[in-house]
């Protein structure tokens, strides 16, 4: 399968939305994303073109998302990356204890999955984490009856650290937390 691994460009939230509406439509997309497919549609044009914006290449650099382009132009998969400081404000799981990245919105179509798409979002999100000032662990949240993406993650090298946070909305279930450190 061929396939481009790029930064999305700020102008391109129409290709961002329908990305998104597809991956909310994922059979786990209930244990994969704190969001779902009604909420998303009924957001307004503006939302998607400010949230695209931000992480482009040329938004502010505290986000970048990831998108695996076809020849034809058609996105197959996506990844984006938070930088979160122990200054910042606390996300998902709290705050950050150490300068992090934290992978979030993963999803690749199902008719490119086990094509390597993933593995190569994955390697430019850790690679683009690693060139941001500072980092010092790679970090993402699991669901933990979503044992797909744990495969993919403990093959691409993650460590569970024993944190577990609550599923928002979902009581009795967990989300956990998975780490990369960068190579000695």
């Amino acid at each position: 399968m061929n396939y481009e691994i790029r930064s999305v460009l700020a102008d391109e939230w129409e290709k961002a939305r329908e990305l998104r509406l597809a991956a909310l439509r994922d059979p786990v997309a209930h244990l994969a994303f704190l969001d779902n497919h009604a909420d998303a549609v009924a957001r307004p044009d503006d939302f998607w073109r400010e949230r695209t914006a931000a992480a482009s290449a040329t938004g502010e650099g505290r986000v970048r998302q990831f998108v695996a382009e076809a020849p034809d132009g058609r996105w197959l998969g996506t990844v984006t990356v938070l930088v979160e400081r122990p200054a910042d404000e606390a996300g998902f799981g709290g705050a950050a204890t150490v300068d992090q990245t934290h992978l979030v919105g993963v999803f690749v179509r199902p008719e490119a999955r086990g094509g390597g798409v993933i593995d190569a979002l994955f390697r430019a999100a850790v690679e683009w984490s690693w060139a941001v000032d500072g980092i010092r662990r790679v970090r993402l949240y699991v669901h933990e009856e979503n044992a797909r993406a744990v495969a993919f993650y403990r093959r691409f090298g993650f460590a569970p650290t024993g944190e577990r946070v609550p599923m928002p909305g979902d009581t009795g279930a967990y989300e956990d937390e998975y780490e990369l450190l960068p190579a000695v």
